[in-house]
């Protein structure tokens, strides 16, 4: 696997065409086009292809952005072709992206993502070591993509501290951002009840106030978009509800259980102030 920063016109184009790849975007809607690629890359960003054999089958691309007056990296797609899914490629191309943003001296790398995607969720906190404490409401408006099902592009911006500790913890692999105990002692606070294949949303408890609380998120989000979006849209909703809520409270989100076997996932929220 050859990962190399893309410059050209002919890689651009390849971008493109990997974007409606992976995304089957409506022609003209949605995708990031050639002049925007060229332009930006050009006055800061970082656009990094992943090839296999001379074929691109990925590829990572943020834009030079500011939070508070620092510079920062915006990170907008990361795309991997399906032939390479499932093989630690996305986490290849996240960790070239952050060699960039070093070398250019910044501190921060964000990103959106769809907070009911539980593979995306265990990829940015227990691989990656990312923080959220925004909740961003269809951010995007409503998607070309069937990947996204018409759905509401609710979305948790990711903040990617790339040279704090625990950061470097998680790429090196040498131990989680909280101990164990005090998952173990977190409270769930929403309710799931059996849906068929999937879980369904069963009421939650904006009341709590612990340092620590879980929230649970059901597996395979997309297929339930494909399936039964009436369901999804139900988690979406619920969803929204409880991290408005929460994080308008003080707390952020620091870290993500997976439990693929049983279906669902966790996300461990921690009050700012604790």
């Amino acid at each position: 696997m050859e990962l190399r920063d893309l410059t050209t016109l002919d890689d651009f184009r390849a971008v493109v065409a990997l974007e409606h790849e992976v995304w089957a975007f409506a022609a003209g809607d949605d995708a990031v086009p050639l002049a925007i690629l060229a332009v930006t890359v050009r006055r800061g960003g970082i656009l990094i292809g992943a090839f296999d054999a001379g074929r691109m089958v990925g590829f990572v691309y943020s834009l030079a952005g500011l939070k508070d007056g620092r510079p920062t990296q915006w990170s907008h797609m990361l795309g991997v072709a399906d032939s390479h899914r499932s093989a630690g490629l996305g986490r290849l191309l996240k960790l070239e992206q952050r060699r960039r943003a070093l070398a250019m001296g910044l501190d921060l790398i964000e990103w959106t993502y769809d907070p009911l995607q539980a593979a995306n969720a265990h990829l940015n906190f227990h691989r990656l070591g990312v923080v959220v404490e925004e909740y961003e409401e269809n951010i995007y408006g409503e998607s070309t993509s069937p990947l996204h099902g018409r759905m509401p592009t609710d979305r948790f911006v990711a903040e990617w501290w790339i040279r704090r500790p625990h950061v470097e913890r998680r790429l090196e692999g040498t131990g989680p951002l909280v101990r164990s105990a005090e998952v173990a002692d977190a409270p769930l606070v929403n309710r799931t009840r059996p849906a068929g294949r999937w879980l369904a949303p069963d009421g939650a408890d904006l009341t709590r106030t612990d340092r620590r609380l879980l929230v649970e998120i059901p597996v395979g989000f997309t297929g339930m978009l494909a399936a039964e979006p009436d369901l999804a849209r139900a988690w979406r909703m619920a969803a929204r509800g409880i991290f408005r809520h929460y994080f308008a409270a003080g707390y952020r989100a620091v870290d993500f259980l997976l439990d693929r076997p049983q279906g669902r996932g966790a996300y461990l929220l921690a009050r700012k102030d604790a």
